[in-house]
């Protein structure tokens, strides 16, 4: 079936509605499932915290930026398997969204249109979700903390708990992670293969620092963050789906349902059980053929995130530039690995490690996977073709 365009209706699209350009059928790996929120930690006071009140913008109030193909959506569904599913765009990729069965009564049939509102809601949480995430919408959290030059500003609580928990993964990254990224990222064209000026790149990578990123709470539930170097930027899209798949589970789940899966574009993370019990088998995509898999994953539950370095690039003047970008120097990360597939419980730990791993390479990011029990496994693809297991 493919993508149609349709309106905010749980029905199913009409065979009259408009097809949606952009998008075809969502892949499946070759095993049959899918092809490849966290408690909330200490967080930092700023030194300017008395200042916020200058600056309260109110985030709630903020104008709704429209979203590309927002309306664009399928439903998909599986009744031999009581499976369930929808299809959209959201966070510059694909996204499908699988509901097994419900723990009430009445089997898949009774449960049609229930299962299809709560797929209709997991995908309106997406929406929020990129309205406050997203880089480049102007009204988003992100967005308007990258524009304060060096104001405090007023957040919503779930971006704040992101935040807190990005600035967790970069201080473990031991500097091959940083969310504040942003200058250097302005400056690379990947679909156009424009390879920033040296000078330029040399400047922005001067404002690169985690640590000048400040959370604070101003009374009960009202929370802001800081840049304190006004040129900084940040750009969470190396950690936000970890996080929104975390979340987009812990909703549906406690809705009742048997199971659940939610696919952010490679990033994949399951919830409890399908009606026949098997596990579920997440494919591992060849970084050498997009359209093939060299192995499988089973899990009980957990993610299981790709991060890899043939997503995003381009070739000029025989080399070939990708989109990992080291924060230390602003060029792509040099790495012995074409791809790693990190297996965790949570979704926000499995990409919040893969880009460190992924730059530390096979060997080191193997030491540091082993180091860290959240990690249940991490598989490096070798340039060379190799496979290699960080626990054996």
């Amino acid at each position: 079936m493919g993508m149609r365009r349709t309106s905010s209706s749980p029905q199913r699209p009409s065979a009259a509605t408009e097809a949606c350009p952009i998008m075809g059928t969502l892949p499946t790996d070759l095993h049959g499932d899918t092809a490849n929120m966290a408690q909330m930690s200490e967080y930092i006071r700023s030194p300017n915290a008395a200042s916020a009140e200058a600056v309260d913008t109110g985030a709630p109030s903020s104008p709704l930026d429209p979203i590309p193909d927002e309306e664009c959506f399928e439903f998909a569904e599986d009744a031999q398997a009581c499976r369930q599913a929808i299809r959209f765009l959201a966070f510059n990729t694909q996204v499908e969204i699988a509901l097994y069965g419900s723990s009430e009564e009445g089997g898949f049939e009774h449960n049609r249109k229930p299962v299809q509102a709560a797929l209709q809601g997991a995908k309106s949480l997406c929406r929020d979700y990129e309205r406050l995430f997203s880089r480049t919408l102007p009204h988003s959290d992100i967005s308007r903390v990258n524009h304060a030059k060096g104001q405090p500003v007023r957040i919503d609580p779930r971006t704040f708990q992101l935040l807190v928990r990005a600035k967790e993964y970069c201080e473990l990254s031991r500097g091959t992670f940083d969310i504040t990224i942003g200058p250097a990222i302005k400056l690379w064209d990947f679909k156009n293969g424009i390879v920033p000026d040296e000078g330029a790149l040399a400047r922005a990578i001067e404002h690169v620092r985690w640590q000048n990123l400040h959370l604070f709470e101003k009374g009960l539930g009202v929370y802001f963050a800081q840049l304190g170097d006004p040129e900084a930027a940040l750009d969470v899209g190396g950690i936000a789906k970890g996080w929104i798949a975390d979340a987009l589970l812990d909703n549906l789940m406690s809705q009742g349902f048997m199971g659940a899966m939610a696919n952010l574009g490679g990033n994949v993370a399951v919830a409890g059980h399908k009606p026949n019990a098997e596990p579920w088998n997440v494919g591992i995509r060849d970084p050498r053929n997009g359209n093939a898999t060299i192995g499988k994953v089973s899990l009980e539950g957990g993610s299981v995130v790709t991060s890899g370095i043939a997503e995003r690039s381009f070739s000029k003047d025989d080399k070939v530039y990708h989109h990992i970008l080291d924060p230390r120097t602003g060029m792509p990360v040099r790495s012995d690995a074409l791809s790693v597939t990190v297996v965790c419980a949570r979704s926000i730990d499995a990409e919040g490690f893969s880009t460190t791993l992924l730059a530390l390479g096979s060997e080191e990011g193997s030491k540091l996977a082993c180091e860290h029990p959240e990690i249940a496994q991490a598989i490096f693809v070798t340039k060379e073709g190799g496979l290699v297991m960080a626990r054996t």
